[in-house]
């Protein structure tokens, strides 16, 4: 991912955020390791405490790691993790995170051990956590490596679809201890997804271009939780491309001529500001998705994977395919007809002998 801006680019909240760095450490993580144990000298026996009880688990980079029964603090280095703490209503043991938590409001004011590449290793030491939560896709293994050689326990996550991280989120409830927790979110999240495939059956895809960075144009490859979102959501990418965070040329999307630009942002007016730049520069216009202003905007939620993603394929959906939401037009004319006036008028209908008396079908016609 870039890591500078140009002046004339618009602001990016993908960018601004942790989100900028998904899938940037990945190459840096190796084969699996198996984690140290704690290296410190135990106390004497006649003042050390009960020696707390542990259990060995995979997590899903491959690695095995010794967790504490049970887990009451936690350090999270991710802002997903941070945001899946938070939804399994474990925040109370968060003890800390990074500088870019920000979500929920409260995740700010947690103690911060600084960024998710570089956190600061003396500042977790200080906040004694059980275990550290990580992410293959944002933290570096030498982390890893580093909380290993101080005797502290990490479990890492790695999901790559929507699918994945429901699933991921309901392993780290039991890691955690919160297994019906993880089951009762997961199962609700399962529900909201099965909703929206059974309103968005049979509507043709729309074909998107997801915009991450403006100059240079960057987009996502066809195997990121991301795209995967997106045809969750009723649409398909134009890009396929294997790799993750692809550049495109402004000729080639002009030539492919998505049918929406979709935007992540953090607050609703900063998408219609990146559009609206966009809309100015040359070429762009050659995109009939800026002439027709169709374009999308969506929380920074689907930047993470996190349960929160869910609500943003919701969302974008909801964009994209407004039809599939909208009750067929006699259902909303029962709904606002009292049920003595809906009875009169079947009545009114239904008597020959009335002058003003339509037929049924005519009645029906003029609510289309």
């Amino acid at each position: 991912m870039p890591k500078r801006k140009h002046n004339h680019a618009p602001k990016k909240s993908v960018v601004g955020s942790a989100a900028a760095f998904l899938f940037c450490a990945a190459a840096f993580w190796c084969a699996p390791s198996q984690a140290q144990t704690p290296t410190q000298s135990p106390a004497p026996a006649e003042t050390s405490a009960p020696s707390p009880l542990y259990k060995e688990i995979l997590d899903e980079t491959g690695r095995t790691v010794r967790v504490p029964t049970p887990v009451q603090r936690i350090v999270s280095l991710a802002p997903s993790l941070t945001e899946t703490v938070y939804a399994l209503g474990l925040q109370d043991r968060l003890v800390g995170d990074t500088d870019y938590c920000d979500y929920p409001p409260d995740a700010q004011k947690k103690v911060k051990v600084g960024g998710a590449i570089n956190p600061s290793l003396e500042q977790i030491v200080a906040l004694r956590p059980d275990l550290v939560l990580v992410t293959k896709s944002l933290n570096l293994i030498a982390t890893v490596h580093a909380l290993d050689s101080l005797g502290i326990s990490s479990y890492g996550t790695d999901p790559h679809t929507v699918k994945e991280i429901i699933s991921s989120t309901e392993r780290l409830a039991d890691v955690l201890g919160a297994s019906e927790a993880g089951a009762t979110l997961g199962a609700d999240l399962e529900h909201h997804l099965a909703d929206l495939q059974q309103r968005l059956n049979g509507l043709p895809p729309r074909r998107v271009l997801f915009i991450v960075w403006s100059d240079p144009l960057i987009s996502v490859g066809k195997s990121t939780f991301i795209a995967d979102a997106l045809r969750l959501a009723g649409a398909v990418s134009i890009v396929d491309s294997a790799q993750d965070w692809p550049h495109m040329s402004l000729e080639e999307v002009v030539r492919l001529q998505p049918d929406f630009l979709v935007f992540a942002a953090s607050h609703s007016d900063s998408g219609q500001n990146d559009f609206a730049v966009l809309a100015e520069r040359p070429g762009w216009r050659g995109l009939e998705a800026v002439r027709n202003r169709r374009f999308a905007i969506i929380s920074d939620a689907v930047n993470r994977p996190a349960p929160r993603i869910v609500s943003a394929i919701e969302d974008l959906a909801r964009q994209l395919h407004p039809e599939a939401f909208s009750p067929p037009p006699s259902d909303e004319k029962e709904k606002k007809t009292p049920p003595q006036a809906r009875q009169q008028f079947a009545q009114r209908s239904n008597d020959p002998s009335r002058a003003d008396a339509a037929p049924r079908q005519e009645a029906c016609a003029c609510v289309l």
